[in-house]
């Protein structure tokens, strides 16, 4: 408890498909508590696999946005019963989801300004949302949507020039659109759209937080240029779109002091300042102190690719985002579906589902896997869209298989490949060590620090 004690912080947390977690980070940014709830292992009356719901026409993925608040919920009770002292958090942020989306029902607002201390946040807020399945970044059941919005301003181009990218199935805009076409009861009882960024501010805020620039450039409705939503973009979407989104913000906003809900159940003190949360890219932009130049590769369970743009170049294939840092700046994101997963299922079909066995293939065989090439989509891929497990032979034949070993190095090989390549249609010139691809040590998380050493250096 003494080490809870008396130490001033800020809390940092993370609201993502899989879990929620929360930092306290002290003036010297150590790191002297986490912790963390796991869906589909500590909230196992929702039912997620993955920390969603894939519903039967394999398109459409939701997450129980009340298991979202549990989760809160559960973390907090437990930092209080471990003896963490609230009362010295001066400020908290965090990151959440890209492309998530929460619809708060008509009179929310008021129940979050008049939450009341002796009960649990989720037990408050059970009837407060329009929806109860939030779509996620993993769902592609909007094309139609997609198609639509893209005509209506001029083409994938001119979108992408407008908002940073061409229309994707999971961006919130697309997403808002389907539910006013299918749903329209629902959204028209809608008070508030948020992200699940600004979502879990809003929990913090007791009231609703706006979206912050960086993630709002991820819905296909910001104007990247000038920072505000773009008319063209809500109009093709649903009517009265921006009153139900309000004003965008600069990513460093605070956008207020913690609810006197946390005042009074935690402890936390009434000038905690809620600094906007973004997006889990941006975030982690931002956490790695990116700069100019700089190059990124996060491999999760989908892989991306960010680096920092003083000047977009936007493309069909890619995303620009407003910079978290600078907001004079940009970020670029390139990401791909088939991340870990993928290895993950590749190394259970092969290697029986050991990292050390999957190690000692890319350790048996040679660097370019002596022209043998594999690309890995068991999911639609975003970048480029495309599906199936496709191999070529040295003499470039497409082949059925490949032994074990050589399987292996070819999806490695491949998707940082594809990384390499899309990058470099970004207008970077990506330097890779030869070494790059000699791959040592595959580590029990999938991920491999050699990788990305090489990878981060120019």
């Amino acid at each position: 408890m003494a080490e809870h004690t008396g130490r001033r912080c800020c809390l940092g947390w993370d609201f993502s498909t899989q879990q929620v977690k929360v930092v306290a980070v002290d003036a010297e940014l150590n790191v002297f508590y986490e912790d963390s709830v796991h869906f589909d292992r500590d909230l196992l009356e929702f039912g997620t696999q993955g920390g969603v719901h894939v519903h039967e026409d394999g398109l459409t993925v939701t997450s129980p946005v009340l298991m979202w608040v549990q989760a809160l919920d559960i973390i907090l009770e437990k930092m209080k019963a471990s003896g963490f002292d609230f009362s010295q958090v001066l400020a908290l942020s965090g990151a959440g989801q890209q492309h998530g989306s929460v619809y708060w029902k008509s009179g929310a607002s008021q129940v979050l300004a008049s939450l009341s201390p002796d009960l649990l946040l989720h037990e408050q807020l059970q009837a407060c949302f329009s929806i109860s399945d939030c779509p996620v970044w993993m769902d592609s059941s909007t094309t139609a949507q997609c198609r639509q919005l893209e005509a209506t301003v001029g083409g994938a181009q001119a979108l992408s020039c407008l908002t940073g990218s061409r229309a994707y199935e999971r961006f919130t805009g697309n997403q808002i659109a389907k539910l006013y076409q299918q749903n329209p009861e629902a959204y028209s009882h809608t008070e508030r759209i948020s992200l699940v960024s600004s979502f879990a501010a809003s929990l913090f805020l007791g009231s609703h937080s706006p979206i912050d620039y960086s993630d709002g450039s991820g819905m296909n409705l910001l104007r990247i240029q000038d920072k505000i939503w773009s008319q063209a973009c809500l109009g093709a979407c649903a009517p009265h779109l921006e009153e139900k989104l309000g004003l965008p913000v600069p990513s460093c906003s605070v956008v207020g002091a913690i609810s006197s809900y946390f005042v009074q159940r935690y402890g936390f003190p009434p000038g905690c300042k809620v600094v906007a949360f973004t997006g889990d890219n941006p975030a982690s932009l931002a956490g790695m102190r990116l700069e100019e130049g700089d190059i990124a590769v996060s491999l999760g369970t989908s892989d991306t690719l960010f680096l920092w743009l003083q000047e977009p170049t936007p493309t069909l294939e890619g995303h620009i985002f407003c910079n978290p840092v600078d907001p004079q700046h940009y970020m670029a994101l390139l990401c791909f579906k088939n991340g870990s997963l993928m290895r993950e299922k590749i190394r259970d079909e092969l290697a029986s589902s050991s990292w050390s066995e999957f190690s000692k293939a890319l350790q048996s065989t040679e660097m370019g896997n002596s022209g043998n090439l594999g690309f890995y989509f068991d999911v639609m891929e975003i970048t480029p869209e495309i599906i199936g497990r496709h191999r070529f032979s040295a003499e470039n034949h497409e082949v059925s298989a490949f032994p074990w070993d050589v399987e292996i190095r070819a999806l490695i090989e491949g998707q940082f490949m594809a990384k390499k390549i899309h990058a470099e249609g970004l207008g970077y010139r990506v330097i890779v060590n030869e070494a790059c691809f000699d791959f040592p040590t595959w580590n029990h998380t999938g991920t491999s620090s050699h990788v990305l050493d090489c990878l981060l250096s120019r």
